[in-house]
């Protein structure tokens, strides 16, 4: 897996809109929130799923109802194509 050029990213995140761009990282984030921790958990198992079937998994993290998600291909040394379809999965559950 080859990481996103310039163009490749900037293209990518014009269609990623609620996604921001890490540049120190090269990663891309979201947060999302929940009316509840049970939601919240309910949320983060559907994009484990989805992560475990890509073989491409998130940093994240959890407080209540709050879920934070970090996507960037340590393979790849950044942000790859892997991260941009990952990311759209995540956003087509919806919260």
């Amino acid at each position: 897996m080859d990481k996103l050029t310039t163009a490749q990213r900037e293209a990518a995140l014009t269609s990623l809109g609620d996604w921001s761009y890490d540049p120190e990282e090269d990663a891309i984030e979201r947060g999302f929130g929940f009316k509840d921790f049970s939601a919240a958990f309910a949320f983060m198992t559907r994009v484990a799923l989805l992560a475990e079937k890509a073989g491409h998994h998130p940093e994240w993290s959890n407080v209540y109802n709050k879920v934070s998600i970090r996507l960037t291909t340590h393979d790849a040394g950044g942000l790859s194509d892997k991260d941009i379809d990952l990311a759209r999965r995540i956003d087509a559950l919806g919260t």
